[in-house]
């Protein structure tokens, strides 16, 4: 039973694991797509963008892909090549300068890949399609995936150890496992996308056995205090459902809490995640954060289009910990002082989100008091 505390603020210092953090607020991963998409490599412009974010409590990358055939963001910064370990360095040691802390999450598309785009078949617990509307509105259905063999799920496990190891070497502060949004290891975990029949399917503890065996590898690289995960309990993204993910997800936190790993970012459901194939997330579980609490006794992160009203009300409720926040901080480089200070938000450009250069990514203006006081007064004296 969590009691209300209404002393917290978004600005305390707070231990996550081994990490200690300036403040209780995150930038949540956020695809962006800068890098050249046919090498993955981080870029000049990801240096800067990453870097202008140092002062949030710790920032989350962009899903880096552990291998190219589990890719569906030709464009994101990738985590298995020397050279991509290279270019992350770059990144992490501007973050590290500016006194910031970088975590890199790793993941595999499963089924999301595009064999068009890879040149490989896509791989998924079991060999279904992910079912989609078009832009008629007609139901339709993608590639079926090749159901992996126990080979591919050693070969996928090995690949995520190579990443970590990697990851490691470029100095990231931690390392967190994508278990969300339909990508691979959320494929397996839910009863709708796996099928499977042997070890890795069926009950909830043989879907939730590849993820932990991968959270294992993380650990025996990066140490339990620098891993965490995150969740999507009611995600609709990417055709997912679980029938029950109380029971599913309160069986995987127990397990993720006697590993002892530093945090879990969870999702709270959302009301745009693709067709209503299924139950909207919200009418299946209405508040995460506050569901899953008493499962996991580490650091729990809520996300998904909190408010800093939102965030802190949660916080000071004990639901959570902790916030992530996406689009706020892609279009307010200096999100932290304009929390703190009550100064309005830019305004973020969709159109830029996914694709383009320095435009919508490293060119959202700081706030400037003098300006505003200025136009302030300008305003004032054309009124009277």
């Amino acid at each position: 039973m969590v009691s209300k505390d209404t002393n917290k603020t978004l600005f305390d210092t707070y231990q996550m694991g081994d990490l200690t953090l300036s403040n209780r607020i995150g930038m949540a991963p956020l695809t962006r797509m800068r890098t050249d998409p046919k090498t993955g490599i981080p870029n000049d412009l990801m240096v800067k963008y990453y870097s202008m974010r140092a002062k949030a409590g710790f920032l989350v990358t962009e899903g880096a892909p552990v291998s190219h055939a589990g890719n569906c963001f030709f464009g994101a910064g990738c985590i298995y090549t020397k050279e991509q370990a290279e270019g992350w360095k770059r990144v992490n040691d501007a973050v590290h300068e500016n006194g910031g802390k970088i975590i890199l999450q790793v993941f595999h598309a499963g089924r999301a890949a595009d064999p068009s785009k890879t040149g490989e078949i896509s791989l998924a617990p079991s060999a279904l399609p992910i079912r989609y509307l078009d832009k008629n509105g007609n139901k339709t259905e993608g590639h079926v995936p090749k159901e992996m063999t126990l080979d591919d799920i050693k070969l996928v496990k090995q690949q995520f150890k190579e990443a970590a190891l990697l990851a490691r070497e470029a100095g990231f502060d931690g390392i967190q496992l994508h278990l969300a949004n339909g990508y691979l290891l959320d494929q397996f975990i839910q009863d709708s996308t796996n099928k499977r029949t042997d070890d890795y399917g069926g009950s909830i503890e043989n879907r939730c056995r590849f993820c932990l065996e991968i959270i294992d590898e993380l650990i025996s690289i990066f140490g339990k205090g620098r891993v965490g995960i995150r969740i999507s309990p009611v995600g609709r993204f990417q055709d997912m459902f679980d029938s029950n993910p109380v029971e599913t997800y309160t069986y995987l936190l127990k397990r993720l809490d006697e590993k002892g790993i530093a945090f879990v970012e969870i999702i709270e459901g959302s009301v745009h995640y693709g067709p209503s194939y299924y139950i909207p997330g919200k009418e299946q579980i209405s508040n995460l954060a506050k569901t899953f609490r008493g499962a996991f006794k580490g650091t729990l992160i809520t996300n998904c289009s909190h408010t800093p009203e939102s965030a802190l009300e949660f916080i000071q409720n004990g639901w959570a910990d902790l916030v992530t926040f996406g689009k706020l901080f892609l279009a307010n480089p200096d999100l932290i002082d304009r929390i703190k200070n009550g100064w309005d938000f830019n305004k973020w450009d969709f159109s830029t989100f996914y694709i383009g250069g320095e435009k919508g990514y490293i060119d959202y203006p700081l706030y400037q008091p003098e300006k505003v006081d200025q136009e302030k007064e300008e305003k004032r004296e054309v009124c009277n």
